[in-house]
């Protein structure tokens, strides 16, 4: 039936597998994607939306890499919104709202018309070893598929058990099976494995909703888009809502509590700390006299909301009781009731920064199967995963991002040296450079590597090469113009901001905290130099923050140069701790564990002290 063997066999169809199976086949792998079901490629599980805080620093870093999901957020938004526009610009984050089934028809599309790529539905339940090389995978129809590397990306279909209240039944998503088999297959190879849990809200009818009742949030005035490409930003958005629970719905929600499967031991997995179910919000939280709801549509042409902030396995009819003395719900209609899901993961200490599996060659984990939560987590993981499958087999060096590189580095460097033992979510906190990796200049960061890579193309490399360009005559046109007090004055007062006595150059000016390149936007000079140059304001926003954070920029490179000679100082993969007598022996049990490959990420390990790396550095001969 599979005639010849596959180059690469993607393992899933969710996020992870969709950008995998993209990346592999862009860069000229003879690619299989194989899924439960051709019909939810691309599946929203859970909200309605893509990026958020940090996560939309993700979604910006796969666009410019090359990957699909920033082009497919951008032709399925209903609403666009940069958060965190009041704080700096390390902490601004893109987020959309999409129309869920438009997002999954657009990645579908596109990866159909992806070449080197095919599908296949069907479930895998094991796979095909020899000498501790992948070589295949097998169906549920006992079809072996041969294929050079194999990247799995299994979501929570992985013995996947839904709860609802006392009721659990097997499936990996409301409505589809759970897959069984290849957890046991993986295991008896020497894999370890664990449990995890995540929930989602009910799912209600717009038309039963009171939104005059709640606070309307709409999008920007001017939205922009995730894609570096030339995706059109919305000419018109839909807007969501905030309502708040109240003390009565918490007396509501804790009727239930005795027939809740989190707190009867029906649930035993660690859920997710940053994204709560409701009752546990009120259990941990008794304190507090509310919690925010977000209320969000589903599409452009449906009614269906999807109730964010009110995830919940409890029994259906307290869900119900409960949410209907929520403000603007009182005559709320369910299209179907939360759920909480438990499912298996493997801890990704057993992978190298590669994501390939240290136990088998060519084999590698992507997104949730690896321990993490979110779309854009398990995106990126599946375009690295992807990438280096295609890497792997064609004998190159692996492509591993640097945490001081982009936050996809500090995700999978995260992952790898200190594991998760529950599900892991990227913030803005994790990454120590994040002024570094800001989202507005993911594409000066990253495609000139994707472009080296074989996976971003011609035009994206010189769409960069512009604004590249633009940016420095922009920056160099601010650092050499002089301006006259008379002119600048007037503008310096509107922003109670100090008034100047003499000429300076304009870049002293962009750089005070309350100026903005809009207050400048009438200055002669600049007018003539930007319609001349044809700058427009993507081009003129990095050179504003590029001038006003010139010293915060120049400091962490300097700190991030710093640390990354311990990138250098390389470890053999043979290297053994045990004789070194001056290393504690939770050092040893660590270093022998996760085997890290140079310096830089040995000192992350938990438990590993600077001591331990100065022994290192002695036994390496530095």
């Amino acid at each position: 039936m599979f005639e010849g063997k596959y180059d690469v066999v993607v393992v899933g169809g969710g996020h992870a597998g969709a950008e995998a199976a993209a990346a592999a086949a862009n860069m000229g792998s003879k690619t299989l994607l194989v899924t439960m079901n051709l019909q939810t490629i691309g599946q929203m599980s859970c909200n309605p939306a893509m990026g958020g805080i940090a996560k939309g620093q993700i979604v910006r870093e796969i666009d410019a890499l090359g990957g699909y999901s920033g082009i497919v957020s951008d032709e399925s938004a209903i609403q666009f919104k940069m958060l965190n526009r009041s704080k700096g610009p390390a902490m601004w984050s893109p987020r959309v709202q999409s129309d869920r089934m438009l997002f999954a028809q657009k990645w579908r599309t596109m990866l159909e018309q992806t070449p080197n790529l095919d599908f296949y539905q069907d479930m895998i339940n094991d796979i095909l070893v020899e000498g501790g090389r992948i070589t295949g995978v097998v169906t549920s129809l006992g079809i072996p598929i041969k294929a050079k590397s194999v990247v799995l990306t299994n979501g929570t279909f992985l013995n996947g058990l839904i709860h609802i209240g006392e009721k659990n039944f097997g499936g990996g998503r409301a409505g589809e099976k759970a897959s069984h088999g290849l957890t046991d297959s993986l295991e008896q190879m020497g894999f370890e494995s664990g449990r995890m849990k995540t929930g989602t809200p009910p799912r209600v009818d717009g038309r039963s909703l009171n939104f005059d009742l709640m606070e309307e949030q709409p999008g920007d005035e001017q939205p922009g888009t995730f894609s570096y490409t030339q995706t059109i930003p919305l000419k018109q958005q839909r807007s969501c809502h905030i309502t708040y629970t109240t003390p009565e719905v918490h007396d509501l929600l804790r009727e239930g509590f005795d027939r809740s499967p989190m707190f009867n031991g029906s649930i035993q997995s660690t859920g997710p700390r940053y994204c709560p179910s409701i009752e546990d919000k009120i259990n941990r939280f008794a304190d507090k006299s509310r919690h925010q709801i977000f209320v969000e549509p589903e599409g452009w042409d449906t009614v269906e909301v999807y109730v964010n902030g009110f995830s919940t396995s409890l029994p259906e009819d307290i869900q119900y009781s409960a949410l209907r003395s929520v403000k603007g719900f009182e005559k709320v209609k369910f299209f179907r009731p939360g759920y909480a899901i438990e499912y298996d993961y493997f801890p990704p200490t057993q992978l190298k920064s590669s994501l390939e599996t240290k136990l088998i060659d060519g084999l590698f984990f992507a997104g949730q199967i690896n321990g993490t939560t979110g779309y854009e987590e398990a995106a990126s993981q599946g375009l690295m995963a992807g990438i280096n499958a295609h890497l792997k087999i064609n004998e190159k060096e692996p492509f591993v991002l640097k945490r001081n590189e982009a936050y996809i580095g500090v995700l999978i460097d995260d992952l790898i040296t200190k594991g998760t033992e529950e599900p892991y979510r990227m913030f803005t906190s994790r990454a120590e450079y994040r002024t570094l990796l800001r989202q507005d200049n993911a594409d000066l960061r990253l495609t000139p590597i994707s472009f080296k890579l074989g996976l971003a193309g011609t035009e994206r490399m010189k769409a960069v090469e512009k604004k590249e360009l633009q940016t420095e005559s922009t920056i160099n046109f601010f650092k050499t113009q002089s301006y006259l007090p008379a002119q600048i004055n007037p503008i310096l007062m509107q922003r109670e901001s100090a008034p100047v006595k003499q000429s300076d150059k304009l870049s002293k000016i962009l750089a005070r905290p309350k100026l903005r390149r809009e207050d400048l936007a009438d200055l002669p000079a600049l007018k003539t130099f930007l319609s001349e140059n044809g700058i427009d304001d993507i081009v003129l926003e990095q050179a504003e923050i590029q001038i006003k954070y010139a010293g915060y920029i120049q400091k962490e490179i300097v700190n991030a140069n710093k640390l990354s000679r311990l990138d250098h100082i390389k470890i053999p993969d043979d290297f053994d701790y045990d004789v070194l007598a001056s290393l504690s022996h939770e050092a040893k049990e660590k270093l022998n564990y996760i085997k890290p490959t140079n310096l830089s990420q040995a000192s992350r390990i938990s438990g590993i002290n600077p001591s331990d790396i100065s022994v290192l550095l002695v036994s390496l001969g530095r």
